[in-house]
């Protein structure tokens, strides 16, 4: 590899972004909406989660059909930096987000704004892996990207947690609670900061090749062209449908890991901060560590060994009873999610064309939403029917099986021994 400042710059956006989803989505603010902003918190629980559907559902649809537009245009870092520059406007606007009922309905807006520009700017993100380094590196490179985004996000909210939510500056005015509002703009900041490398040296993937209106026109048909096709390439197919269902586990363990943490074992929220920190920390160490194992034995033996180790972790998980058992199979487990997500990423990459590259990754990130109310909806409706939050989270590692299962059967780059199926 003699492009090492081109891919340290291309895991640095992946630092950057991280910032989003740890502090808007997931701990600061969703948690300040619920809490300060909705009439009271069954109801503000219940409108964030729906901004967080419609976002969904909007990043499903669009996801595919942005990424053969552009294809088609070219222009890739354009759409990247266009979809960050969204994004980081919104995180910056949160500012505005003020403690009453009067600025509910910005701040959902906005909430759902960031999450779909982050998300689709993801895409184009993704999308420069097959052309930025050669097939034997992808594994190690997109581990890499992934640890960056763990360590990024543990260190973004590690800093908004000291410097700004535990001891608030004097400048700040605590009543209003600006203390957790600046944190949008620091989202915002260290978004903007730690992407420019990616726009500075970063090379484009593809020359320019349509104006707009005529690549919008190409793009729409494209997309509907391989939605068509998709039964035809069994293997990019059955590939969707695996990643589909196990990341419907692994978005069910995030959205409610601390949940069950506080629930069961009753966690405060400095040891569930503490217990978010930690786990990402590992899962980023996994991301990291293992990213050689992927160049080594292949994305698909990667992702099947990470779902196994999770699954034999995950059982007595679930079935202890004591919290210092607990943390040491959480951890553990751990080490295993971040290795699952990015050897997923470069399977991706092996096994599409990388001239359609990112209409493919928009199809990835639609096998990654579509149906990610299912796994909540089962997790609740089994916590329900046992009373057991244990039994609920328990269905988590049946995702994690059937998907294993399924992936079995896709056939990986280093089985054919070239890329697959365009």
């Amino acid at each position: 590899m003699n492009n090492k400042l081109n891919i340290a710059a291309w895991c640095l956006y992946d630092w950057a972004c991280a910032s989003f989803p740890i502090i808007v989505t997931t701990f600061i603010f969703s948690t300040y909406f619920i809490s300060h902003i909705a009439v009271n918190s069954v109801i503000g629980t219940s409108q964030w989660a729906n901004a967080t559907a419609i976002a969904g559902i909007f990043i499903a649809v669009s996801s595919p059909l942005f990424g053969a537009i552009a294809d088609y245009s070219g222009y890739h870092k354009r759409w990247l930096l266009f979809f960050t520059s969204l994004s980081v406007i919104c995180c910056a606007l949160l500012w505005f987000a003020y403690p009453n009922l009067s600025s509910l309905q910005f701040t959902l807006i906005i909430f759902i704004l960031g999450t779909i520009s982050t998300e689709i700017a993801y895409v184009f993100y993704n999308a420069f892996l097959p052309h930025l380094v050669k097939n034997d590196y992808i594994g190690r490179v997109s581990g890499w990207g992934w640890g960056s985004g763990y360590l990024g996000g543990i260190v973004s909210l590690t800093v908004v947690f000291l410097v700004f939510v535990k001891s608030a500056p004097t400048w700040l005015n605590t009543a209003n609670f600006e203390q957790i509002r600046i944190c949008g703009p620091f989202a915002a900041l260290w978004f903007a900061v730690f992407s420019i490398p990616l726009f500075l040296f970063v090379p484009e993937s593809t020359a320019p090749q349509k104006k707009i209106l005529p690549a919008i026109r190409l793009g729409y048909h494209e997309f509907i062209t391989t939605l068509r096709s998709l039964p035809q390439q069994k293997n990019i197919l059955l590939y969707l449908i695996a990643h589909m269902v196990y990341t419907d586990g692994l978005n069910t363990l995030f959205a409610f890991g601390g949940i069950y943490a506080a629930g069961t074992f009753h966690f405060a929220f400095a040891e569930l901060l503490i217990f978010a920190i930690s786990m990402n920390f590992f899962a980023g160490l996994g991301a990291i560590g293992l990213a050689w194992v992927d160049d080594w034995i292949g994305s698909k033996p990667t992702i099947l060994i990470s779902l196994a180790s999770a699954i034999v972790l995950g059982i007595p998980l679930v079935l202890s009873t004591n919290k210092f058992w607990f943390w040491g199979f959480a951890l553990l487990f751990g080490l295993f999610v971040g290795p699952t997500q990015a050897a997923s990423r470069s399977l991706m990459a092996r096994i599409t064309n990388p001239e359609k590259s990112t209409e493919m990754f928009g199809l990835y990130a639609l096998s990654g939403k579509i149906t990610a109310f299912i796994g909540p909806w089962i997790l609740g409706m089994v916590t329900l029917h046992f009373q057991s939050q244990r039994a609920g989270i328990a269905t988590i590692l049946l995702f994690f099986l059937v998907g294993g299962v399924l992936l079995m059967f896709v056939r990986g780059s280093e089985e054919s021994g070239n890329k697959i199926e365009s």
